[in-house]
């Protein structure tokens, strides 16, 4: 059976999804932008300030399943520049505790919003 996770102290869904869903230990995230949760509208035009936001929805989502970043095993990063890859990397290694999760890093000719990064992730949960 999949459950539905939702919290206000991320982004409501766009459209016709769910922010998470809970299936048999695994927590399925679906791609989060840098969007304050409430406001509706992108946290700024910074890539680092978005990539912050992003991973603080995440984070946001998974606490609903007493789950922590640690707990991600697989991300699906969305870039309209490569450019940001490096940046992406030191950002990881600052948010993640080693072993880091798998990754696919995408470069994307636009994303919602106008957002400049999207991440989806797959996790461990209870």
């Amino acid at each position: 059976m999949k459950t539905p996770v939702s919290t206000e102290a991320a982004p409501s869904a766009i459209g016709p999804y769910s922010q998470a869903i809970k299936h048999q230990g695994t927590l399925y995230i679906s791609g989060q932008i840098g969007i304050v949760p409430g406001d509706k509208a992108i946290s700024s035009t910074e890539i680092s300030e978005q990539i912050d936001q992003v991973f603080a929805n995440l984070e946001a989502i998974l606490s609903e399943t007493d789950s922590t970043l640690d707990d991600i095993v697989k991300l699906n990063i969305y870039l309209t520049d490569l450019g940001h890859f490096d940046l992406v990397n030191k950002k990881m290694t600052l948010i993640f505790n080693p072993p880091y999760p798998a990754r696919a890093t995408i470069e994307v000719s636009g994303l919602p919003k106008g957002a400049i990064v999207e991440i989806d992730a797959i996790a461990k949960c209870d």
